[in-house]
Parts: structure tokens; sequence; C-alpha cells
């Protein structure tokens, strides 16, 4: 059984991570969790599980990291300031640690006017921001806000997430350095489609001193047709798709676009390998968790090393 972060191990040895991203069902079924644990077990260090993406209603981030930690795999609980305050958000994360969950992904949320849930109250009682400063000061100090001491303090190895395409662009990279000294240990940034722009960022984040302070690992997300990169491109805020992306998805054959789409992930993948401060990949499937070892495996990230 994992008693310790593999994410955090293999990352402090130096190797280049792979972490997978894992959507919980709409509904209370435990048997849909463990089959995507199944699927991506061997081919990745970690598994993040998304916490109500979107604002829709689904299985719970906590429980089925739960699931995932009973089979064996080392989990990343996300959690997002959307839904809870801060007494919740610090009650669920000793909850994580007492049940040998060892990672953290903080988190603002989608908005619920996105999700199934408009009329729904959000939180936000604490940003993500925030709600990082808390948990590294509860690890670390043994305090949660407002001083009064833990008993025993969670063991968690805090992650926050990066986009860096959204606009204002130069703000990005002093956005991350705010996580970073909030106590951000790793981040996992948005999908990564146009490379020559995150170089750029890359560039900014290394002028500031970032790329040395912390793990980043780039978001891959795999293209199913080019109806999917022309809708994202559109409609998913600071998402970066460039025209010669979405031209070779359609120049592909209608039966061949997923394959198109795997060889575009796995050429970025090889890519983001040569980029210095770059210390591994998240791969963001939705829905399609099945292809997550064909990616892994033809980016030659595998098998995963021993720690």
């Amino acid at each position: 059984m994992i008693t310790e972060s593999r994410l955090k191990k293999v990352l402090n040895s130096g190797k280049f991570a792979v972490t997978a991203e894992c959507g919980p069902p709409k509904g209370a079924d435990p048997e849909v969790v463990k089959s995507k644990g199944k699927i991506l077990k061997d081919h990745v260090d970690s598994i993040n599980v998304t916490d109500n993406q979107t604002g829709v209603v689904r299985l719970s981030s906590l429980a089925a990291c739960a699931l995932l930690k009973a089979e064996g795999l080392d989990p990343v609980l996300q959690m997002v300031t959307r839904d809870r305050n801060r007494i919740a958000l610090q009650s669920d994360v000793l909850g994580a640690s007492a049940l040998g969950i060892r990672n953290i992904l903080c988190l603002s949320g989608d908005h619920q006017s996105f999700g199934n849930q408009p009329q729904a109250k959000g939180v936000f009682d604490i940003d993500s921001i925030q709600f990082i400063q808390t948990v590294r000061k509860m690890r670390d100090a043994g305090e949660i806000i407002g001083g009064d001491k833990l008993t025993t303090p969670p063991q968690l190895f805090i992650g926050a997430v990066a986009n860096p395409f959204a606009d204002p662009f130069k703000y990005r990279a002093t956005r991350l350095a705010t996580k970073v000294d909030a106590g951000a240990e790793f981040i996992q940034t948005q999908c990564i489609y146009n490379l020559k722009r995150f170089k750029e960022w890359m560039g900014l984040v290394s002028d500031l001193g970032m790329a040395d302070k912390v793990y980043i690992l780039g978001g891959i997300t795999p293209l199913k047709s080019a109806k999917m990169a022309e809708y994202m491109a559109k409609n998913v805020a600071g998402m970066d798709i460039p025209e010669e992306v979405i031209n070779r998805m359609k120049a592909a054959p209608a039966k061949e676009q997923r394959q198109e789409g795997i060889k575009i992930a796995v050429e970025t993948v090889q890519a983001l390998k040569e980029i210095k401060g770059i210390h591994g990949v998240h791969i963001m499937a939705i829905e399609w968790e099945e292809v997550v070892p064909q990616i892994v495996e033809e980016s030659k990230l595998f098998p995963r090393p021993q720690v």
C-alpha cells in the first residue's frame, strides 16, 4: 500500500512525471472509478480526481480518491473553493490525509452557472491562493486559519493550476509566482496546443526564478475530432488552439481523426520533454482514459520509474 506521495518521490528523484485525470461518474457506482484506475495503473504516477468539474454534480472527489487509494494507486485530490467554506475545506483536508491521500490540487472551480445547478450559491469563502496558504500552514505549522493548533497535521503534497494562455498574457507568469509563494509545490497547466506561446510563458516563468522553485507539469488533452478542436477554440475560455492544429485535424479522414489527435498529443509530450523547467506531463483525456497508456508508451515514458 502506498504510504507516501509517489508523485512527490518521482519529481524529487528528478524523473519525468506522468499524471492523468479521472472524472468521477454522475452516480454512486464505485466500479466506474475502479475501472478507470485499472486502465491508468502502471502507466502513470498519480491520478487526479476532478471535483464536480464544470459545476456538474458527480461522485465526490474525496470518495473517488479513497477508492483509488484502496486499489493501490496514488490519487491527487482536486478540491475547489466554490462549494465549501473554510471550515469544510479544512475538515476535508484533514479527512483526506487521514485516508492516506497524499496529494492535493487547490482550485477555485468552474462557476456554477456553467453546470447543471446554475441556481446553486457559490461559496468562494476563500480563493485558491488563500486555500494553498491554508493547506501549507496546516501541514507545516500544524495550525488552521486563526491559529488554533492541530493534534496531527495533514501530510499532503500541494499543487495548483496555471493557464499560460489566458489574458493578460504577461500576468500569467506573475500569477504562477503568487501561487508558488503561497506554498504550491507542483503545477499542472492548461492543455497545450500552442507550443510557441507556451515556450514564451516558460521564458517569463524562468525570468521570475520560478522554474527552479516548483515542479511544472504540462497539460495534454488528445483531440478526438476536428469538431472538438473547433469547439474548444471558440467556446472554452483561455484555450489556445492554433489554426494549423485545427487544419491538421480537418485534413485527416473522419475515421482517422482520433489517431491524428493522439499523434499530436505524443508530439507535444516529446516537445515538452525538451523544455527546461518542465518536470512532467498531466494527461487530461476527457472520458477517454483508455488512450492514456498508448500516449505514454508512444512518448517513451513507459515503464514508469521505480522509486
